[in-house]
């Protein structure tokens, strides 16, 4: 029987959107973790963290539903000489969760069952050092409460009588999406996170993306030459060609400075999503084809096809919709075809 809670996911099954993807590379690497987090941990409790330890566990507690917003890194270590988490929570939207706060602790709890799943003689629970980071291209900064005990609507003299059974759970907030690249250097971040970190406020939609990278070129460079440099600047490059306005033949005067390995990097990847893109065109294509040879025949079959039908046929994938056509071939209406 697994341990895992019935919530969590391996990190396979994580989202596939470039700001995700790009975090992850980056951030599921405790030496380059480590700096980013660090800046986001009061001084007192950082000192009392055993960063050499850093070990990161496969699972997301984020729902699919949301993992186009948000992503969840879940980092074991050690503290004052005991177990402890550090949950990471991203969020790369432009508008702000008001309520972050509650879904926190929400998270939170989702950990300490995972935990308990694993160690079930627990009597106590370990410490979770909860932390958001915020990042965006907009550079507006947090606007939401930090602490679910401000999300609570009451006022005095109600908050005072109840104040021992109101919750009480504030996370650190990094906001980086209101600091700048000289704010984010002064942090001393690996090249791989200060890249990954000004690039999500910079890249999406930036039509001028090659200017706006100078002030990059010597951490790009830095970043190669490290281990794993290479696939760091495949997935650069396939991120800022996902949500920028730019190709890899626009970024040619910055890879020409960043040598031969850059510039094959570059093109090797806007040639590879391009294949993709084109596959997946033509998959959707066909799909279409099918989903509309299924309608016309359940149409001169029975009629008029119901809403919800046309719905179903077109968001089904290949092995249903050759269920239904050969059910169409005896079935004496929509209800035996669809079982509605």
């Amino acid at each position: 029987m697994s341990v895992w809670p019935s919530n969590l996911r391996g990190m396979s099954d994580a989202p596939n959107n470039p700001h995700d993807t790009y975090f992850r590379r980056v951030l599921t690497r405790s030496s380059d973790a480590v700096c980013a987090i660090r800046g986001a941990v009061p001084d007192n409790l950082a000192e009392l963290v055993d960063w050499s330890v850093m070990e990161l566990l496969s699972c997301s507690f984020i729902s699919r539903e949301l993992r186009s917003r948000y992503t969840d890194i879940l980092y074991r270590t050690r503290m004052a000489g005991r177990e402890a988490y550090i949950y990471v929570l991203v969020e790369h939207q432009s508008s702000v969760d008001r309520m972050m706060a509650l879904r926190m602790l929400g998270y939170l709890v989702d950990i300490w069952r995972y935990y308990l799943r694993q160690n079930p003689k627990a009597r106590t629970l370990p410490p979770v050092i909860p932390v958001v980071v915020h990042n965006n291209s907009t550079g507006c900064a947090w606007s939401a409460e930090t602490e679910v005990y401000d999300l609570i609507d009451v006022e005095e003299p109600a908050r005072s009588a109840m104040d021992p059974w109101l919750p009480r759970l504030r996370f650190l907030l990094d906001d980086v999406a209101t600091m700048d690249m000289e704010a984010l250097r002064a942090r001393k971040l690996t090249p791989a996170t200060l890249v990954m970190l000004v690039l999500q406020q910079i890249a999406p939609g930036n039509s001028h993306l090659e200017a706006d990278m100078k002030p990059l070129l010597e951490d790009v460079r830095a970043m190669q030459e490290q281990p794993g440099g290479i696939d760091d600047l495949i997935t650069m490059f396939t991120y800022i060609i996902t949500v920028g306005e730019t190709t890899a033949e626009s970024l040619e005067s910055l890879t020409d400075q960043l040598g031969p390995r850059a510039k094959e990097a570059a093109m090797t990847t806007a040639d590879q999503l391009r294949a993709e893109g084109e596959a997946r065109g033509r998959a959707e294509g066909e799909a279409r084809g099918r989903a509309e040879v299924l309608l016309e025949l359940l149409a001169s079959r029975f009629g008029s096809v119901p809403r919800r039908i046309v719905d179903a046929v077109c968001n089904a994938d290949q092995e249903q919709m050759r269920l239904w056509s050969r059910r169409i071939l005896t079935a004496g209406s929509l209800d035996e075809i669809f079982g509605v």
